[in-house]
């Protein structure tokens, strides 16, 4: 009897329709044989509302307390959900996270998981329930309720997975799958069947929305087969339709998926770009630009360093746009002083565009055809990061869809034959 997981996102349990309707997807998979665990989010909407009422009261809320808000979005899910399932007549009974428990460290609203007791789960499941575990939350070592952040629900049903070791997580949400690039973008862009866990990694931490990353990480560390499908279809169609459906992010690479030079174009809005001038050129100075921007919790993606002239240098990095403010505070009023560096250039108008593909460890011209292309549509590139299987450039934010559009049409991904098949 196989284990298999199921997640739906906030617009899958968005009223009391869809949550029935999961309901019924839900008690089709249990009379097929199969051990089902089910991770909510949140309804639709519902985290942001709560979000705000705390605004309200608090412009800056205590973060323990906020998460104890929040959390209790995915409480309300798990719970209407396990009504639905018991009116239906499948066994049914919901957790919060603290109940199983999800253990965490304490970083609240950014917690990681760092273990899951299966006791209560596989004892549930032994009985013929159907168990419904809260995503986004779990428990710290104190007993304080904490949040993983968002797109944390996703985290959660992986980490569950893992735990109990799973056939198959499936990932439902409002898309059926995974596509070449954003469809609203490109409406070319295609469906894949199969992608390598290297290249959803690469396509989560580039700002493809479909998982979050850290689902992603959890799901390579510990070999858990992931597959992303829509809950919007009928949830009675048979199961072993919907066990070949969507996208199956796989372990392995297949002769099929080296075919696909590129398999994806990701892209970014949310970048910002920082650049400290005649910054001196002696060793350890990345150090002391970069080790306080870290020490502030502020991520830094890509980074470049000018060739040095007369003993000075430029360097520039890159964050998120959430983080621009912050992180021009701390340059000019802390690391630029320190390090004696000039003026301190910025623009927070651009964005990152990236394609990603298997495929580019085995093939040259890669790169070349995407600057070519770039270059055809007159887009200037402001800096350039590369890794085995991707390239990605800084560009000016009003060309990212001119960009994404070009490159996908000169990567052909909207040909079927780049498709590999089940």
């Amino acid at each position: 009897m196989s284990i298999i997981v199921h997640k739906y996102g906030g617009t899958s349990m968005g009223s009391v329709e869809r949550i029935q309707n999961v309901a019924r997807r839900v008690a089709k998979w249990h009379a097929a044989g199969h051990q089902v665990v089910v991770v909510p989010s949140a309804m639709s909407g519902e985290t942001n509302r709560l979000l705000a009422l705390a605004k309200e009261l608090s412009p800056q809320p205590d973060l323990r307390e906020q998460d104890m808000l929040v959390s209790t979005g995915e409480q309300a899910s798990s719970a209407l959900l396990a009504m639905a399932l018991i009116k239906q007549g499948t066994p049914a009974r919901s957790y919060a996270g603290w109940q199983i428990p999800v253990l965490t460290d304490g970083a609240h609203t950014r917690a990681r998981i760092r273990s899951i007791d299966d006791v209560r789960i596989r004892a549930d499941l032994d009985s013929g329930r159907v168990v419904i575990i809260t995503g986004f939350q779990g428990v710290d070592e104190d007993g304080n309720v904490t949040t993983l952040g968002r797109g944390g629900s996703d985290t959660s049903a992986v980490a569950v997975a893992a735990a109990l070791g799973a056939d198959e997580c499936l990932i439902f949400t409002d898309v059926d799958g995974v596509y070449t690039t954003d469809p609203r973008v490109v409406p070319e862009a295609r469906r894949m069947n199969v992608i390598s866990f290297e290249e959803m990694l690469e396509m989560a931490s580039l700002g493809s929305k479909v998982l979050q990353i850290r689902s992603v990480e959890f799901a390579g560390k510990y070999h858990v087969p992931v597959r992303v499908l829509s809950s919007l279809t009928d949830p009675m169609i048979p199961v072993e339709i919907e066990m070949v459906s969507g996208t199956l992010i796989t372990f392995e690479e297949d002769k099929k998926m080296e075919a696909a030079v590129v398999s994806g174009i990701a892209f970014s809005r949310d970048e910002a770009k920082v650049t400290l001038r005649n910054v001196p050129d002696t060793p350890g100075v990345a150090y002391s630009i970069l080790g306080p921007v870290a020490a502030a919790n502020i991520d830094v993606d890509m980074i470049l360093q000018n060739i040095s002239l007369q003993g000075m240098t430029d360097f520039s990095f890159t964050v998120n746009r959430n983080d621009y403010v912050r992180t021009l505070d701390l340059l000019k009023n802390q690391i630029g002083p320190a390090v004696g560096a000039g003026e301190i250039v910025s623009d927070d108008k651009v964005a990152k565009v990236s394609i990603v593909g298997i495929g580019m460890r085995s093939h040259v011209g890669v790169a070349s055809l995407m600057f070519r292309t770039l270059s055809e549509e007159g887009i200037n590139i402001q800096m350039i990061s590369t890794s085995e299987i991707k390239t990605s450039v800084l560009i000016n934010d009003k060309y990212m869809e001119l960009a994404v559009r070009a490159l996908h049409k000169a990567f052909e991904l909207d040909q079927a034959s780049i498709q590999p098949e089940d």
